[in-house]
């Protein structure tokens, strides 16, 4: 993971002026009620490296990115995917997660396929699973 950003002047659409976050690292964030049962989530089902773990959060490196796993005394299920992977081969993907133990969602209304992918529109696949907190996370492949 990469360290701090600075702000970078720079020409866009809204004008110009200074980039404020433009060239800074994203850090994503999702909850879990429970952090020893979400580290193993994390690390062992989806293959994330533990950089560190406290008892305010288990911090895992996705790719280069940051991903916060903050301890909460209850998790509020959103509606929505919280995190989301892009992938190259999305069968593969849910084939590999599944025999890990991964149960992925169908969704009332989705002509999703036996994997449980579903294709948009544009061409898009996608397949939706849980953490254990419910939490709602995606697999992508893009066309």
């Amino acid at each position: 993971m990469r360290g701090g950003c600075a702000p970078r002047t720079s020409s866009s659409a809204a004008g110009q002026g200074v980039d404020l976050l433009g060239s800074c690292d994203v850090i994503a964030f999702t909850a879990a009620a429970d952090l020893s049962r979400a580290r193993v989530f994390y690390e062992q089902t989806l293959g994330l490296p533990l950089v560190s773990q406290d008892d305010f959060a288990c911090v895992f490196n996705a790719n280069g990115t940051m991903l916060r796993v903050t301890a909460v005394p209850h998790v509020s299920r959103a509606g929505y995917t919280v995190l989301g992977w892009r992938v190259r081969d999305i069968e593969e993907a849910v084939r590999g997660l599944a025999a890990r133990g991964v149960v992925f969602q169908r969704h009332d209304g989705m002509d999703q396929d036996e994997h449980g992918i579903w294709t948009a529109p544009g061409g898009g696949r996608i397949a939706w699973f849980a953490d254990p907190d419910g939490n709602t996370l995606s697999l992508t492949q893009f066309p």
